[in-house]
This record gives C-alpha cells, structure tokens and sequence, in this order.
C-alpha cells in the first residue's frame, strides 16, 4: 500500500489533471492552477505549481495555507481521517486521466525562485512595521467602529507594504494594516495584511486586498490573550474585523481570529479552556469552521457556544447598529457568569 508521501508524489506526477478535477473553477496560468481557495471559489489566490521540482505544492496567499496535493485532496473533500483520504486519493489515481491543455499566457514566476521561509518573512515584515495611534490603519478601523485598536500589540502600519500580483507577477506598494499571527507562546508564525487605499477611502483597489503570510494553521491573531497562561474562557472567529468588533464591547474577554473558516476549525486550543465562544458568520464556509471547531471542542471538553450577529456580522452590528445595541445582544447570548465578568 503506497505511503503519504508516495500518494502525494503520485498526484504530483499529473498535477494539472488532480487541479481539473478537485478545483474545477480555476485555472491554468504558466507553470501554475489559479483559483479562489480550497472550497474551488473563483479567483485567484491560491495557486498550484503544476511543474518543476514544486509541483504539486499550493499555497493560498490569501490565508496561507499550503501543502501537498494530497492536504488539498483532504481540504476540497472535507475530509478528516487520513485512511478517508488515502482512499479517495487512490480513487482518483485510478481514473483516467485527459490529455492536459496547454495555456500560452505565460508563467507568474520563477518556480526555481529560492525564499525565505514564509515564517522568518513574516516575522522581518512585522519588525517593519510602526505602531498603530494615528496611522492610515488606525483611521480605516475607527471608520469601522473599532475606536480602541491601537491597544492591541498583534495590530500594526506598515506605510509602503510590497505586493505581487499572481498572475501579471508586477509589483507595487501600498500602506497596510499588518496583523502578527502567534502561537500559544506568542512567537510569530505569520501575518496578515489588509492593503488600504492611499487616499484614505477603504482598502485598496485590488482583486485580492488581503492576504496571510506565514504559518497559520493552529494559530491566529491574538486580542488580549495572556501568554502561555491558562485561558478558560475565550473567544475565537474568522475575520479580524468581527474579533474586533467583539473585543470593542468585551475587551477583557481573550479573543482570536483565526483567518478562514479553515483555520478556525483547526485552531489549537490554550491550555484550561472551558468554554468557547465562536462568532459566527452567515456563509457556507463560516458555517464549515463553526461545526468543525465546536466538534473539536466537544472531543476535548471543552463547551462550544456560537455568537451570532444580528447583521451579517459583528462589524455590521457595531457600524450600524451601534456598541450599546451590540452589548446587549451579545449579553443576551453569554452564560451569567460570564455576563458579569467580561461585559460592563
């Protein structure tokens, strides 16, 4: 029976026809399958090396996941236990396969480009950037409702923050809202960036205005989180907007945003969790990270209890509706307990 790694390198063998098949909605760009992210969504941030010694190997610039094609069989299917993948994979080996269609848009990029590992490019990015109080970062979370972000030491401004389009592979600048991605010790396993207009209108004009960088999976960005120190209650979600949302109306309750509903599903738990509360999000893969999350949760012993918003988010409630109208739908959702500690 053929091994992981033989599994894998057998997909890599005719990486374009495992992209055609599991990720249908992309696309073939040079050397490279463009798509969306791992759910097969239209766009273009997770890419595919479909050649060369990386072939098979994918990374999402969007969230920064990455792999083999192998973890992408598991991702796309929702599968769970490796003997569900093996199988699933070796399905796959056995069918027949087209003939690959060639694509003469040229290459994104040079797969022989040899980097920095993602996580030591996160951490010199984040040693670059400048504190949040009064930058452009700060002005676009207060025109968001978040008026206290600046109290978070994982949120930075970086003024002139690279970036590489993945298919043309033309490079520019803009400023940027740079988040640090920490584990349970509080070392630095990536970041995210959320690129924001110049002008000061919102993020910037681009197909992809936010991306992560680094190691997120088990991992997030961290609001009010003690370090390696027992958390017993917490809470976590997807998007940074909605933790800080969150936190504007429960600032002594540890917080987390995991990034993608991925991720969520498989952020590690901090040592003496009790209870988690999950923020919700309405769509489909919102929905994904909750049920994977709470299942882990409940495995562990750990009590799941979801948040949900009145609008379509928690930052929609905040804008819109207002911090008094937010703390009391929130306050009506927490245990008592936690209703006297964490909400004024």
């Amino acid at each position: 029976m053929l091994s992981a790694s033989d599994l894998a390198g057998r997909l890599a063998q005719d990486a374009e026809a495992v992209c055609r098949h599991y990720l249908s909605a992309g696309r073939r760009a040079g050397n490279y399958w463009l798509v969306g992210d791992v759910v097969n969504n239209k766009g273009r941030s997770l890419y595919v090396h479909l050649a060369g010694p990386r072939a098979g190997r994918w990374t999402d610039a969007a969230t920064g996941q990455f792999g083999d094609l192998l973890d992408l069989v598991r991702e796309t299917c929702g599968l769970v236990d490796f003997r569900d993948v093996a199988e699933e994979a070796r399905h796959f080996l056995s069918l027949p396969q087209p003939e690959p269609v060639s694509d003469l848009r040229g290459d994104v990029g040079d797969a022989s480009a040899v980097e920095r590992p993602a996580t030591e490019r996160a951490r010199r990015l984040f040693r670059m950037t400048h504190p949040l109080a009064g930058t452009l970062a700060d002005t676009y979370l207060r025109e968001r409702g978040i008026l206290r972000a600046s109290a978070h030491g994982a949120l930075r401004f970086h003024p002139s923050c690279y970036y590489r389009d993945l298919v043309t592979a033309r490079t520019t600048s803009f400023p940027a809202l740079i988040a640090a991605v920490t584990d349970a010790a509080g070392a630095i396993t990536g970041v995210h960036r959320n690129w924001l207009d110049p002008d000061g209108v919102g993020k910037a004009k681009l197909d992809d205005p936010r991306r992560a960088l680094g190691g997120l999976l088990g991992n997030g960005v961290r609001l009010r989180f003690p370090v390696n120190a027992s958390v017993p209650i917490l809470a976590a979600g997807e998007g940074l907007e909605t933790m800080l949302s969150l936190s504007h109306v429960m600032p002594g309750m540890p917080m987390v945003a995991a990034l993608t509903a991925n991720h969520l599903a498989a952020f590690n738990f901090p040592p003496g969790c009790r209870r988690i509360y999950i923020a919700a999000d309405a769509d489909a893969a919102g929905r994904h990270g909750i049920e994977g999350l709470s299942r882990r949760a409940q495995e562990c012993g750990i009590l799941p209890l979801v948040l949900s918003p009145e609008l379509g988010d928690f930052n929609d409630d905040l804008r819109r509706l207002g911090p008094d109208r937010l703390t009391a739908s929130i306050r009506a959702q927490l245990t008592p307990e936690d209703t006297v500690a964490f909400l004024p």
